[in-house]
């Protein structure tokens, strides 16, 4: 964090002189309260982000300290290119004079300063306008994009699916992150956007919360409302163990934690599957519900085992998989679990960020992640990525909306 701290500081030096060496004809009392308000609002920032992480504070004022210190970051960012390809431009031109000793060099290198003048303020006064893009469209995408949720509707056909089965509705959500709301209004509005829609059952694939079970606790009894005739089911994601805020390591703490967090789901009414399977009953016919705990590639935890998810299944025409992770199905569930007609993910967010329509949709996580929004198929097996219903680091999102899938089941 020191570090970090340090970088950040070195960075606003470098940002502040090569504002003040643009705007050279400021008045000397101009000059005087531009570097106060620069300065005093970058150490408030940094003090701010201290007291974020190791103080409880309010997550409202948390929430508005992390928005403006990531606001603030993006927008030198963008001006950084700019700034750095001036003083690459200016020494160029220092290079290039020492290598000339002629009058007629010295008349063009005089020259030259005077274009260097006017091709800086052009260069920095660009980098200011294009930090203004990110500052724009980041800042409105936390005013109407992190609540904004959208119902995405999709036909599951499944060519096995019993009778009974046939046009009965599913909702999903995924990716709550409890722990960065700082609007229970809006996200009340969302579940009432969910139960308007009366699905038969619903699924819920993962991340209650960022860090600890408690960040839930002011949003429990607005997610308690999602009801269903068949039920709730739900699995874990790879933010509902702890391991970010304890290690990977095991502890009191952690065990506890975790605890806490399946006590949360029995409270809620949720009927969560670690690893574990349930027999859905219409009719008299059976398909099969099916949950593993997060099993992701690469860095994330593999605490799923689908061998146990499976276990006194194989008699069950249609078996639907809770799996946090959508990278589980390419690692492991197409490799050597054929029996699983679909899987429902999350994990991925769409990062919050990119271009979601009919016919197209664009994102940076696509480099990532293959499958990272929307439904997929390879042969007679499917994956469903759900990009969320909360936000995670920026506190918004810029044409990937949230989301509450709608899907209603069909035979072939």
């Amino acid at each position: 964090m020191i570090a970090a701290c340090i970088f950040i500081i070195a960075f606003d030096i470098y940002c502040f002189k090569a504002i003040t060496s643009v705007f050279k004809k400021w008045k000397p009392n101009t000059k005087k309260v531009f570097a106060i308000a620069y300065w005093g609002y970058s150490a408030l920032l940094i003090f701010g982000v201290f007291c974020g992480i190791y103080l409880n504070l309010f997550l409202t004022l948390r929430a508005i300290i992390l928005v403006s210190f990531f606001l603030t970051v993006a927008c030198k960012m963008a001006m950084l290119p700019f700034l750095v390809l001036d003083d690459l431009r200016r020494l160029w031109i220092k290079l290039t004079r020492k290598q000339t000793h002629t009058t007629a060099a010295a008349i063009t290198s005089t020259n030259q300063e005077d274009d260097k003048i006017s091709r800086s303020a052009f260069l920095v006064k660009a980098g200011l306008v294009t930090a203004a893009v990110p500052l724009t469209s980041l800042s409105w995408g936390i005013i109407s994009g992190a609540y904004d949720y959208q119902v995405r509707r999709v036909n599951l056909i499944l060519p096995n699916l019993p009778k009974a089965f046939d046009g009965i509705t599913m909702g999903q959500i995924s990716d709550i992150h409890s722990g960065s709301f700082y609007n229970k209004t809006a996200v009340k509005g969302g579940v009432e956007m969910l139960l308007a829609e009366k699905p038969d059952f619903v699924f819920f694939t993962g991340d209650l919360v960022n860090n600890l079970t408690n960040e839930v606790r002011d949003y429990q009894d607005i997610f308690s409302r999602v009801k269903a005739p068949l039920g709730v089911y739900s699995s874990l994601g790879n933010h509902d163990y702890g391991d970010y805020y304890f290690g990977k390591e095991s502890s009191p703490a952690k065990v506890k934690n975790l605890k806490d967090m399946v006590d949360v789901h029995k409270i809620m009414g949720y009927d969560l599957l670690m690893n574990d399977n349930r027999r859905l009953k219409v009719d008299g016919e059976e398909i099969g519900i099916l949950g593993v705990e997060n099993w992701g590639m690469g860095r994330f935890p593999k605490y799923g085992k689908m061998e146990l998810a499976v276990k006194n299944t194989d008699d069950l025409p249609v078996k639907l998989l809770l799996s946090h992770d959508p990278s589980h199905w390419r690692g492991e569930v197409l490799q050597k679990y054929p029996q699983i007609d679909a899987m429902f993910s999350g994990h991925t967010h769409g990062m919050q960020f990119g271009l979601r329509f009919k016919e197209i949709q664009w994102s940076p996580i696509q480099y990532i992640y293959k499958e990272w929004a929307g439904l997929y198929q390879e042969q007679h097996q499917q994956l469903y990525v759900n990009v969320g219903y909360g936000f995670l680091g920026y506190p918004g999102r810029v044409g990937i909306l949230p989301e509450i899938t709608i899907f209603t089941l069909k035979r072939a």
